[in-house]
This record gives C-alpha cells, sequence and structure tokens, in this order.
C-alpha cells in the first residue's frame, strides 16, 4: 500500500516484545503472524498491543522478547463469529519495523491518527466520580471498498462534543491506542476475562 493509502489510518508504536509469534493466515504464499507489544504509558502502566505482522517483513523463527521494536502500521479491525455473535477483532496491521537499543521519549511510543466517521450513536455518560466519558465508533475506509470499525473514547470536553455529532459526521482523531481489562458473563455461573482495545482520544476535529 503507497503512503497515501495510510494517510486516513496511521499508527506509531514502540515497546518491549513480550510474546512469540503465533500464525494467523496467509494469503498468496505470505504468511501473517501476530505478536504482542507492550508500550508504556506516561503514568507507569502498560498497554499490551496485538502486532499483525508479515513473515516478509521479519522472522518469525526468532524470539524477540525484551528487545525494542518500533512498528507503524494501521489500526485495522474483522469480526470473528463466535457461537451465534460476531466479535471485534484489532489488531495493528505492521507495514514498517524497527527495533532499537533502548527509548527513553515516552510522549512518542503510541500515537495514532485516524479520518474516517461516526457509525454509530455515540454514547455518552459519567463516571460517579463526574467524569465525562464518550464511546464512538469510527469506520475508517481502507482500498477497494472495505472499512476498519475503531472503537474510541473520548473524554471530558471532548466527550461533550463528541456526544453531539451524528451519525455519518466525518471525523478526525488524534490519541493512543489502549488496552482494558473487561470480564465477559458466559452465562449465570461462568465469567470470562479479556482484553478490549480501542483508540483514547487526544483530540478530535469535526469535518463539516
Amino acid at each position: 500500500m503507497s503512503e497515501k493509502g495510510m494517510e486516513n489510518n496511521k499508527v506509531n508504536v514502540i515497546g518491549t516484545v513480550v510474546s512469540g509469534f503465533t500464525f494467523s493466515h496467509s494469503v498468496f504464499g505470505e504468511g501473517f503472524y501476530m505478536v504482542d507489544l507492550s508500550v508504556s504509558r506516561l503514568s507507569e502502566q502498560a498497554d499490551v498491543i496485538p502486532l499483525m505482522i508479515s513473515d516478509r517483513l521479519i522472522d518469525v523463527t526468532r524470539d524477540y522478547t525484551g528487545m525494542t521494536m518500533g512498528a507503524v502500521g494501521q489500526f485495522r479491525s474483522y469480526n470473528r463469529h463466535e457461537g451465534t455473535r460476531n466479535r471485534l477483532v484489532l489488531s495493528v496491521f505492521v507495514r514498517e519495523v524497527t527495533f532499537m537499543d533502548e527509548f527513553t521519549d515516552y510522549t512518542r511510543t503510541n500515537q495514532i491518527f485516524l479520518d474516517g466517521y461516526i457509525c454509530k450513536e455515540p454514547v455518552y455518560r459519567k463516571t460517579p466520580l463526574g467524569r465525562e466519558i464518550a464511546d464512538l465508533l469510527v469506520a475508517v475506509n481502507r482500498p477497494y471498498g472495505k472499512s476498519d470499525y475503531i472503537p474510541c473514547i473520548a473524554w471530558g470536553r471532548n466527550a461533550r462534543y463528541a456526544s453531539g455529532l451524528d451519525v455519518g459526521t466525518r471525523i478526525m482523531i488524534w490519541g493512543r491506542v489502549q488496552s482494558r481489562e473487561y470480564t465477559k458473563r458466559l452465562n449465570d455461573v461462568e465469567c470470562e476475562k479479556r482484553v478490549a482495545y480501542e483508540v483514547s482520544v487526544s483530540k478530535l476535529e469535526c469535518m463539516e
């Protein structure tokens, strides 16, 4: 894909490799593998972000665990069938990989830009402590008629602003990719811990 094709969906993450490679799928003989990258926040917490990487970009037979890796790509989604329901699965589809000895500027370890369209009514709420939150689902077009559906979460005045936007509104978002654990109730007696991935919005603009 050309750089122009990446302009509406671009991710740049730098972190520590914390898993080996697991096979995902192949297309015309090109294998794609999943690997987890732990990306530090300024708060000293970390987001563990799944990367999808081609075996033409990296030697997937090697163990890179503990190494500092930078990846540039796109935040992609697909629907995975689970019983009678579809589950939205997200990962960073990697276009470029670099390795470095160390990295200390944690303000630049996790950046994403999206240019897409609101495809579901924004959900606005307040936490028990009064913090304002808005959940958005943004459709970002790919070439060839496909789209990625990216959950985004806005806070404070960004949340208030986003809550008034209509479905179909074009929006530009700057932020970071974050992971969040939650508990999914499977039935009356079983629960399962899962991880959700979303974009934490630092800035947004409505394109009239």
